[in-house]
């Protein structure tokens, strides 16, 4: 019996493991945090989305520049696939009202339970408070534990250890610099689907830092989300911001800033909002007739103001055509995007070119990677922990595949 070490609890590593037990291989599987699958814990915290109901072609669409790379990992376990998987761990499934999917508890935790569970009746070692740190001269692979340095053998090896958000998540990209030890190509690690940062004023984040701006629109040069935002402290984050975050944050590191252009009231023509904001307002303040005619919350009303320097009597001076015109397209200049450890998910990478089509290193024969680690990104809705159960099922085939040649070459 072959065996492999799965370096990695996340769902790409977990699910290779699960392909590998599957096919008959003996699989240990190393982490160096105490328990596994913490980040997807994390993201099940707000309703753990699976995946997207949506057809292949646009769904492969969302993964960019890496869509063909991907196409055969998708297709082999696309979303259908993983609705079943999840029902098969007793978690039934359902497709909410924008395409995504969810289990039905809606919760992370009782499907990784289960999945553990399933895991160890099928014979999975499990090794926490391993962190891998190389391989030795031997070719062993090396762990730093809290006994001190050991070495294990392996026939082959999963890398699955993730991107480089939420590092105390066990995701910290301390694998990068091993790699390139190996002249392995690396994409530098970028933050994806993430906040950015804007100058707001101290007035504008000490009131309103955490409020939510509503139903609406951002626009980026020919790109338009609709959606949600959070204001923070240094910025925006939240969906819409999220899902054009590959966009701005290449527009930052080529010409040092991004204008976006928020518009309040998507769903209300130009021509309407100047219609409600064109009545005498008497004795109002300006706040309230913009709360009252415009439906604006304070937020949104403060960013006016705050896009206007601060100047509520700048506002109160602007004609009704020019105040719609600025509710539809309020402009905010984005500087930098937010910090890795605070990113969603990572950009950058083993560069796709280093691994074949079994996802082995081409540079390191027996070692596979899956996941995070790989130079791919993709918006929120599905698609990233669909991709991450897709190539953590390819590279477990892909080792499966590569140790029976192994075996025929050496009859």
């Amino acid at each position: 019996m072959s065996h492999v070490a799965v370096i990695g609890g996340g769902p790409a590593g977990l699910m290779a493991a699960e392909v590998l037990l599957a096919g008959g291989a003996a699989v240990t599987l190393f982490d160096h945090m105490p328990s596994l699958g913490r980040k997807l814990l994390m993201a099940g915290r707000g309703g753990l989305n699976l995946t997207h109901s949506e057809a292949l072609t646009p769904f492969l669409e969302r993964y960019g520049a890496a869509a063909e790379a991907l196409r055969g990992a998708i297709e082999a376990f696309p979303p259908s696939a993983v609705r079943a998987w999840c029902e098969g761990l007793g978690q039934t499934t359902f497709i909410g009202s924008s395409g995504r999917v969810f289990p039905r508890t809606m919760k992370a935790s009782p499907l990784l339970r289960a999945w553990l569970q399933r895991l160890s009746a099928a014979g999975l070692v499990v090794k926490p408070r391993h962190r891998w740190v190389g391989w030795n001269a031997a070719g062993e692979i090396m762990f730093a534990t809290p006994a001190g340095s050991i070495a294990a053998q392996a026939d082959a090896t999963v890398l699955a250890l993730g991107g480089a958000s939420w590092p105390r998540l066990g995701s910290d990209g301390g694998w990068v610099d091993m790699l390139r030890r190996e002249a392995v190509d690396i994409a530098p690690l970028r933050p994806a689907n993430c906040g950015f940062v804007t100058g707001w004023s101290d007035v504008f984040k000490t009131r309103f830092e955490g409020e939510p701006l509503k139903r609406l629109a951002i626009r980026f040069g020919e790109l338009s989300v609709r959606g949600e935002a959070i204001i923070t402290a240094g910025g925006l984050e939240g969906g819409a911001v999220y899902a054009l975050s590959a966009a701005l944050r290449e527009a930052i590191a080529t010409a040092g800033s991004a204008l976006i252009s928020i518009d309040l009231k998507p769903d209300t023509a130009l021509d309407r909002l100047t219609a409600a904001l064109d009545v005498p307002r008497r004795k109002q303040s300006l706040a309230s007739f913009l709360r009252k005619k415009a439906h604006l919350t304070p937020a949104g009303i403060g960013l006016l103001q705050e896009v206007t320097h601060g100047a509520m009597q700048r506002l109160s001076g602007l004609p009704a055509p020019v105040l719609a015109e600025l509710i539809k397209a309020v402009p905010l200049r984005l500087t930098a995007a937010a910090p890795i450890d605070r990113a969603i998910s990572t950009a950058g990478g083993v560069a796709l070119g280093e691994i074949d089509a079994r996802y082995m290193l081409v540079r390191r024969p027996g070692t596979f990677v899956a996941g995070e680690m790989l130079d791919w990104e993709a918006p929120t809705g599905g698609y990233l922990l669909q991709a991450c159960l897709a190539t953590g099922a390819a590279a477990g085939r892909g080792v499966l595949d590569w140790l029976v040649s192994c075996h025929r070459n050496t009859e």
